[in-house]
């Protein structure tokens, strides 16, 4: 029998990890943890079953969780939400799309989801609470800190470090061995 995990976001985001975790078959979804007056509606199939004032009676029944809002500009709700949910008790396991691929040799911390098509390569280290996304590309020896979000077709090429709380914009591409923070735009080049 599968466990069951409650998706903690009922927009964009969350449709690609409902996605994610149902073509991974390893989590039921419970449910989904949104905003107050939300509760009762349908994403995808699952229903917003409460808000965040919920989730301290909730972790009774169901001992897992993933963040399943995006990370813009800001990060600073999705690591709110992340310690709220540890505080608790919830295990936040790692969700990896089974379309993608994660070299043997790497690390990846808890919270975080590899979403369809991203690659891993070796010796890289993903932190906790972050986001890989479609298609984004992390070369060997890289570092991404915890609470980072690389976004869709990004390349973060050998050796590079990105830091905590940073946002990498699709398509934007990271020479290799140097080191970025904050918000990079949508197709950039850092060099």
């Amino acid at each position: 029998m599968k466990e069951k995990i409650l998706l903690i976001g009922g927009g964009g985001h969350c449709r690609s990890v409902i996605d994610v975790i149902e073509l991974e078959d390893k989590y039921e979804i419970a449910g989904i943890i949104d905003k107050k007056e939300l509760v009762g509606q349908d994403v995808l199939g699952y229903k917003v079953i409460g808000c965040d004032n919920d989730l301290s009676v909730l972790i009774e029944k169901y001992k897992y969780a993933i963040l399943t809002i995006g990370h813009l500009r800001k990060y600073t709700q999705r690591v709110s939400l992340f310690n709220l949910l540890l505080k608790i008790g919830y295990e936040l396991p790692v969700i990896v799309s089974p379309l993608a691929y994660v070299s043997k040799h790497t690390v990846i911390g808890k919270g975080t989801v590899v979403m369809h098509h991203a690659f891993i390569n070796t010796s890289a280290k993903v932190g906790k609470n972050c986001i890989i996304n479609t298609k984004a590309l992390v070369e060997h020896d890289t570092t991404i800190e915890d609470n980072c979000h690389i976004s869709t077709a990004a390349v973060i090429n050998g050796g590079v470090v990105v830091q905590a709380g940073s946002f990498v914009g699709s398509n934007a591409t990271i020479k290799e061995y140097i080191e970025v923070s904050g918000f990079i735009n949508a197709g950039s080049v850092k060099s």
